[in-house]
């Protein structure tokens, strides 16, 4: 049994998704990988079950009725790894932006390195982004910096999408009231993590943009970011952010 599962949300990405599964099982942590599919059309899925029965117990497949979006993948898929045994729970894309190789450098931040989350950071070491048309590398690179602005977090990647977390963070955050399933899940997912003081490190990687396949960005997921960053950081106004550990102590104290 693994103490780690990689979550890969897809929706017509048979380009990719058998290599991708290839690389993921080569690496020497030993990952098991869940796929969350939202019917995708292409036959992503079919592609996922052959090679369950080539790697048996290390591979699973979530198949859901439609493009539900990429926030509730991860929540479904997290639900899922929180009841098993999965101590380090990961989210990745299925396109190669994210090199499956740094998976292995990110569980060693958490499991080795004593951190809460580790980042698959783009701007930790300044800009680490090979494809983009210079128009998508600054709106990013902005948009991570009207992100750091408006929240107070201590991040240089705050919209990236390539995470490790320890399995208290998941158990902590309510997963109920996350309120952003687009571009701007990412973001509070961070922000949640950092506002009940987990640990949390950003690993320089590289970045580099699909060649197969169609990128899932568009304009209402940009808006969403933009204005659920706001809506984020007034919500955290009237909240107070304590793990469940600390309410009990305060409760025996008294």
């Amino acid at each position: 049994m693994s103490d780690s599962i990689v979550i890969i949300p897809t929706y017509n990405e048979r380009e990719n998704i058998s290599e991708m599964i290839d690389v993921v099982m080569k690496q020497p942590s030993s990952f098991h990988l869940l796929i969350v599919d939202d019917g995708s059309p292409d036959g992503t899925g079919a592609l996922v079950k052959a090679k369950i029965e080539e790697f048996p117990g290390r591979i699973f497949i979530e198949e859901r009725s439609g493009k539900l979006g990429l926030g509730t993948a991860y929540i479904h898929g997290f639900r899922w790894a929180l009841k098993k045994d999965y101590q380090f729970i990961f989210e990745m894309d299925a396109d190669f932006s994210h090199n499956p190789e740094d998976l292995n450098r990110l569980y060693s931040a958490c499991k080795n390195d004593g951190n809460d989350m580790a980042i698959g950071s783009r701007y930790v070491t300044g800009v680490n982004v090979v494809n983009w048309p210079m128009s998508r590398v600054m709106l990013s690179y902005f948009a991570s910096h009207y992100v750091r602005m408006v929240t107070g977090m201590p991040i240089n990647d705050t919209t990236a999408g390539f995470k490790c977390y320890r399995r208290s963070v998941l158990e902590t955050i309510s997963l109920d009231e996350v309120r952003f399933m687009g571009y701007a899940f990412q973001i509070e997912m961070k922000f949640l993590t950092w506002k009940f003081g987990f640990k949390i490190n950003e690993v320089p990687i590289i970045f580099t943009d699909r060649t197969r396949g169609e990128s899932k960005m568009s304009s209402g997921i940009i808006k969403e970011a933009v204005f659920g960053v706001i809506q984020i950081k007034l919500g955290s106004l009237f909240t107070t952010y304590r793990r469940p550990m600390e309410v009990s102590t305060e409760a025996s104290a008294s």
